[in-house]
């Protein structure tokens, strides 16, 4: 463990990481984690590394653990930013089989400054959504079966590619704007903070804060905070609108805040949460707006909320839930 993290213990990060923390020293990563920005981007680094390099240990059969631990061990007396693991923790042999085959004598950020200007760096959330810090400092929060790739920011510009959703808080450099392409549109940002989204043909930008400029071919529009725009593949120009609520940041936060938000929105947003067909019957129902917030809440929690407040009949049938 380094210096500046020495108030959290390397080998519960790892069990973090893979799912073998119990529920104290859970709760004691998380108010780590949310103790300051330092310390989550050296989670997130530290993260990255031991996943990319758990890739290429499984790849290896012929490891010799026990001299890889020995110099593992040695470069520890020689250099205090060593990430120290405790041989009795049983990942101690993959840590040692990694730190052989990819010659790693301590995990942190020179990990991005030796990426050759070239090599297409990706970030992938496959069942859950996960959180990463880019080179230049930008956080994201990448939506289960989404990928981010880049280069190396080495021009003028920060330019990254999103398939799926991401939430991004993006580092400052008036000198170096941040890009995002997904499929046919480009957001251009300064440093701000915003969800992006790309599902069933359409392209949905919301912003939290700053400014954010979306463009497709010749049209673009300017977006603010509590703005959106949501673009179709066929459509013609671009139509900001004012958000209503903050729907999409459940995969963040697990939180859903509704503000005059419509019932059809809610639905369709329960929906892709929940993998159900919520189906509202008539059109003024649909356009029922409802102002709350819903926090770690069950599905069924929330449909009690919305059938009190509307007073409503709900009925489960045929694999859909109708509301009416």
């Amino acid at each position: 463990m380094s210096q500046n993290n020495r108030n959290m213990n390397d080998d519960i990060l790892v069990k973090y990481i893979v799912g073998e923390t119990d529920a104290d020293e859970n709760a004691m990563v998380k108010k780590w984690l949310d103790a300051s920005d330092d310390n989550l981007k050296y989670y997130n680094d530290f993260k990255k590394i031991w996943e990319d390099s758990l890739l290429i240990a499984t790849k290896n059969t012929t490891v010799n653990e026990n001299e890889a631990w020995e110099r593992f061990q040695n470069r520890i007396h020689k250099n205090d930013t060593s990430v120290i693991l405790n041989k009795s923790y049983p990942y101690w042999q993959i840590a040692a089989s990694i730190i052989l085959i990819i010659g790693l004598g301590w995990f942190g950020y020179s990990y991005f400054e030796n990426k050759s200007d070239d090599t297409i760096i990706q970030i992938y959330a496959s069942n859950r959504a996960k959180n990463d810090t880019l080179p230049d400092g930008t956080i994201v929060t990448l939506n289960k079966n989404s990928l981010l790739s880049y280069k190396k920011f080495t021009g003028n510009t920060r330019p990254v590619t999103l398939k799926g959703e991401a939430f991004f808080k993006v580092s400052p450099n008036k000198t170096k704007p941040f890009i995002i392409h997904i499929n046919d549109v480009t957001v251009k940002v300064i440093g701000t903070s915003f969800n992006v989204k790309s599902k069933n043909g359409k392209t949905t930008v919301n912003v939290e804060t700053g400014i954010v400029k979306v463009s497709r071919n010749k049209d673009e529009v300017e977006l603010m905070h509590g703005e959106k725009v949501v673009i179709a593949n066929q459509q013609a120009g671009l139509f900001k609108s004012v958000s209503k609520g903050r729907l999409y940041n459940f995969y963040r936060n697990r939180e859903l805040v509704c503000d005059e938000t419509p019932l059809q929105e809610l639905a369709d947003a329960l929906n892709e949460i929940y993998n159900v067909n919520i189906v509202i019957k008539s059109t003024s129902l649909q356009e029922k707006t409802l102002t709350t917030t819903f926090k770690d809440q069950s599905l069924d929690q929330i449909l009690e909320v919305i059938q009190e407040t509307f007073t409503i009949k709900i009925e489960r049938t045929n694999n859909q839930i109708l509301l009416e």
